[in-house]
C-alpha cells in the first residue's frame, strides 16, 4: 500500500509540476484565477438561488437537486480533508507558482471540483444536450485548481468523482421518490 501511495505521490508531483510551469503565462492566469471561482460553494449556491427563483417550472426543480448534491457532496468532502491531512501541493513544492490568499486548509479531495462536478452532472443528467457546455466548465474549474497549485491531480479527480457520485445518487434517488 505503501507503494502505492508513493506512485501516485510521484505521479502527483510530477503533473502539478507540468501544469503549473509549462501552462503559466498572462493568459492562462487571467482565465484560470476566473474560472477556479465558478467552482466555489459560494457561486454554486448563488446561482442555484437564482436557478430556483427564476427558472421555468418544470426545470426549477433542478436547483433543488443540485442544492441536495452540493451540501451531501461537500459534507463529505469536509470529512474527507479532516481524515486525510494532505497539505496543499504550494505548501510542499515550494516552488509552484501561487497567487494571492492561498488556503491553508486540507487539499484531498478538492471541494471547488466537487462543486462544479455536482452541479455540471445534474444538469446534464436531466437535460443530456447540455453536456458539451458543462463538462468543459467542470473539467477546467479541476484543472484552475492544479494550474494555481492549490491541488494534486488526485485530490482534483477524487473531487470530480464525488461530484457525479452524490449528484447521480441525487437524481436518481429523488426519481424513485417520485
Amino acid at each position: 500500500m505503501k507503494r502505492l501511495a508513493a506512485r501516485l505521490q510521484s505521479y502527483d508531483d510530477r503533473w502539478i509540476c507540468y501544469v503549473n510551469r509549462h501552462w503559466k503565462c498572462r493568459e492562462m492566469d487571467w482565465l484560470m484565477l476566473r474560472l477556479t471561482h465558478l467552482g466555489s460553494a459560494g457561486f454554486a449556491l448563488i446561482f442555484l438561488l437564482l436557478w430556483g427563483l427564476l427558472a421555468a417550472s418544470p426545470i426549477r426543480g433542478w436547483a433543488l437537486e443540485g442544492l441536495i448534491a452540493l451540501v451531501s457532496s461537500h459534507l463529505v468532502v469536509r470529512l474527507c480533508k479532516h481524515l486525510w491531512h494532505r497539505v496543499r501541493p504550494y505548501l510542499q513544492l515550494t516552488h509552484l507558482h501561487t497567487f494571492s490568499g492561498p488556503l491553508k486548509d486540507y487539499s484531498f479531495p478538492s471541494g471547488h471540483t466537487t462543486a462544479a462536478f455536482s452541479l455540471g452532472t445534474i444538469f446534464i443528467l436531466n437535460a443530456s444536450w447540455t453536456l458539451p457546455l458543462i463538462l468543459p466548465f467542470a473539467v477546467g474549474v479541476g484543472l484552475s485548481r492544479i494550474y494555481l497549485g492549490l491541488h494534486y491531480p488526485t485530490d482534483v479527480a477524487v473531487g470530480a468523482w464525488l461530484g457525479f457520485l452524490f449528484a447521480a445518487m441525487t437524481h436518481y434517488g429523488l426519481g424513485v421518490l417520485s
